[in-house]
């Protein structure tokens, strides 16, 4: 984790109300992972107390370039909008536990849905530079809220789904799984909670309906990995990045907790962002 002042590049608004934002921030380029994220200060202290956490989107070690995708919700993300290039602001991070991807892992299925697209976005590059075949469900409401496939690598097959069938399969993208579920290896999502949970869902009858092994059923039998530690996360067919409200996004405030199956809370902030989907209590309710 390092404190860093990140010097924006560029700033363009790339849908409605949706920014994507370059910095120079080598020290952060070169040490962070896809699904971990960044805590930003607003350079206006008029009120605007807290930090804003922003997935990391990509990151580009050659170069020292970060970026980050984020909506206008309210003041402080509005404040970001001004910005211009040249400008200076105060970036702590890398924050949270990134996605853990199997070694043995070639086909990668990605699914995000709205805003979650910055928490898996990061990933298809790594998973492209490994030599990993990629393909991304997106969700949306309607077209106009379909991410740019020109912000995309060549490489990846990119499938939609919009709510009101103006752009790809009408409906969810939840329902896109099942012709893709037979080829990947691993899934790796980050959206809406009613969306992460219906994936956890369908992973958890994945094996049933497929009669296909687990992950990590040969490599150290008979010994047990850790809850919660990489080891048992890169086993888990799906991995999901959680979308919860941070205040410190260091652990002490405890803002940001979710309940898993074994009655433990976690803080996202720390032993997230990323989970493997059979860690947490989807139906008993989350810590708020």
């Amino acid at each position: 984790m390092r404190l860093v002042g990140a010097e924006l590049i560029e700033s363009r608004e790339i849908l409605p109300g949706q920014w994507l934002q370059s910095y120079h921030a080598p020290a952060l380029a070169t040490g962070s992972r896809a699904g971990q994220f960044v805590h930003v200060r607003t350079g206006d202290l008029s009120g605007l107390v807290l930090r804003r956490p922003f997935s990391i989107n990509t990151a580009d070690q050659a170069t020292g370039t970060i970026t980050i995708h984020f909506r206008t919700i309210g003041r402080g993300t509005e404040w970001f909008t001004h910005l211009r290039p040249g400008d200076t602001i105060d970036m702590l991070g890398p924050l949270g536990r990134p996605f853990e991807v199997d070694a043995r892992s070639r086909h990668l299925l990605l699914v995000a849905g709205g805003l979650g697209m910055a928490g898996v976005r990061y990933l298809a590059d790594e998973a492209i530079r490994d030599g990993r075949q990629v393909t991304l469900l997106f969700g949306a409401a309607s077209a106009r809220d379909v991410y740019p496939t020109s912000l995309l690598p060549d490489e990846i097959e990119y499938v939609v789904a919009t709510d009101d069938g103006t752009m790809g399969h009408h409906g969810f993208v939840t329902e896109l799984v099942a012709d893709y579920e037979g080829w990947a290896d691993q899934a790796f999502a980050c959206g809406p909670e009613p969306m992460l949970r219906a994936l956890a869902r369908l992973a958890v009858g994945r094996r049933g309906r497929l009669g296909v092994a687990k992950l990590g059923r040969k490599r150290g039998a008979g010994k047990a990995d850790a809850p919660s530690s990489p080891a048992a996360r890169r086993k888990a067919f799906l991995q999901v990045s959680m979308e919860q409200r941070m205040g410190c996004a260091v652990g002490a405030c405890l803002g940001c907790v979710v309940m898993t199956t074994s009655g433990t809370p976690q803080r996202v902030c720390r032993e997230g962002p990323v989970f493997g989907s059979e860690e947490i209590d989807w139906e008993g309710g989350w810590a708020r």
